[in-house]
């Protein structure tokens, strides 16, 4: 790759994907910035530097196919690819719906998917390429409420991790970033869907949890511009990091699930070795 490169952001209306969008063109990169209705991206992002805004639907792959390649006939290659689209379906498994669930999979795990597939054939032609896919926390450690979207983003992070080996041989690298919690507008009624309460047993933990999170929202720790441009920089190593643990919440998220994992590994150390045959 040289220093200036051609950044295809998903979800970049609203939210970390603007900030992104911002950031890589205050670099001085090329940014194809995506989203259900472009004149809304192009707003959002404003009009500077080297700016085509694209219609994508990531749940939709005739759109990230047609994305891909309007990419390529304006800037001839795609360096960074950033999977950021993104909702949230918040409640109890029991009261979230099939449908709901389907929706938050869809989305979450079948989108970066579908704009994946689009573009690796670009980045293995090119033999170089970042795929940098935006996760959570909740895809390290699940938590209450988080069932569908702990759900999708452990399996994106699952493929990546799996996917990573495959294209490393192509000069193609990943990189997972699970932030914490961030003032973007995941908690707002845009991007939050909340279950029906139907059950009476979830009733006042669901009250409690939704006006939690709905005074939440706008007052989160982290600053996603800070966050967008730390982004950007470390897209720029040589060798970015496999996973990036964007806040110190996160940090502390990553440090709670290994030695979660090391205690629950090293609890039933002598049974889980003892299952080998006995050979005659």
């Amino acid at each position: 790759m040289t220093d200036k490169k051609v950044w295809f952001i998903t979800g970049a209306s609203r939210g970390l994907g603007v900030d992104i969008a911002k950031a890589a063109l205050a670099a001085g990169h090329a940014v194809v910035a995506t989203g259900r209705d472009p004149a809304k991206v192009a707003a959002a992002v404003g009009n500077q530097g080297e700016l085509l805004s694209i219609k994508l639907d990531v749940t939709r792959p005739e759109d990230a196919d047609v994305a891909a390649e309007t990419s390529i006939a304006k800037f001839g290659r795609i360096d960074v690819l950033v999977n950021n689209a993104g909702n949230f379906h918040a409640g109890f498994f029991e009261e979230l719906s099939p449908a709901q669930i389907r929706n938050q999979i869809e989305t979450l795990l079948f989108g970066p998917m579908n704009v994946t597939r689009a573009i690796l054939p670009v980045m293995r032609k090119q033999r170089s390429g970042l795929l940098m896919t935006i996760s959570s926390t909740a895809g390290i450690a699940g938590g209450m409420f988080c069932t569908a979207y702990a759900a999708a983003k452990f399996g994106l992070e699952g493929w990546t991790e799996s996917l990573s080996p495959e294209i490393a041989p192509f000069g193609i690298r990943t990189m997972l970033v699970e932030p914490g919690f961030f003032r973007t507008e995941l908690l707002s009624a845009e991007s939050t869907t909340y279950a029906a309460p139907l059950i009476d047993d979830y009733a006042e933990r669901t009250r409690e949890t939704v006006a939690a999170w709905k005074s939440m929202n706008g007052k989160q720790g982290g600053d996603p511009a800070k966050l967008a441009h730390a982004l950007v920089q470390l897209a720029g190593h040589k060798e970015p990091p496999v996973r990036f643990a964007a806040g110190a919440d996160a940090v502390q998220t990553f440090e709670v699930k290994a030695n979660a994992l090391l205690a629950q590994a090293g609890a039933y150390r002598d049974l889980s070795g003892s299952f080998s045959h006995e050979e005659a």
